[in-house]
């Protein structure tokens, strides 16, 4: 027996996606800010080697992706963009092992978080996104 997904369902799924994985960025994003605070956020990227510019683009990524997804605006583009990110974080836990739970926090959470994005940039917005004609014109398919 074989089983089609409908358009209205996998719509329906991506916004599914989309909402949760944008909750989860802008979650990550403030947890920066509130809890580790951007001083420390910097000082945690510096103490990895990385430049501490890096740090504030990462916070506004996922503050400003995370509301982008939420809302529906350029999904696909903004989960793209977010991948690098997720990569990032991938490599900084790397060392701690596979599972999330290790002490320090393992690498299957980014990754799998960055193959979520994939899928997000592969099915699109779905429904209840905010439509911007000026930015569906400029953007064409990665609106």
């Amino acid at each position: 027996m074989t089983t089609q997904t409908s358009p209205v369902s996998a719509d329906y799924a991506a916004t599914l996606l989309r909402l949760t994985s944008g909750g989860l960025f802008l979650a990550h994003g403030l947890l920066k800010v509130k809890v580790f605070t951007v001083a420390g956020t910097v000082g945690f990227f510096e103490s990895l080697g990385l430049p501490g510019v890096l740090a504030y683009l990462t916070i506004a990524a996922e503050i400003g992706g995370g509301l982008a997804l939420i809302a529906g605006v350029a999904v696909r583009l903004v989960s793209l963009a977010l991948i690098p990110v997720l990569l990032g974080a991938t490599w900084v836990h790397a060392g701690n092992g596979w599972l999330f739970s290790a002490e320090g926090g393992g690498w299957e959470f980014p990754l799998f978080w960055a193959a979520a994005q994939i899928a997000i940039a592969i099915l699109g917005a779905g429904t209840f996104a905010l439509r911007i004609p000026a930015l569906s014109r400029a953007l064409g398919q990665f609106a």
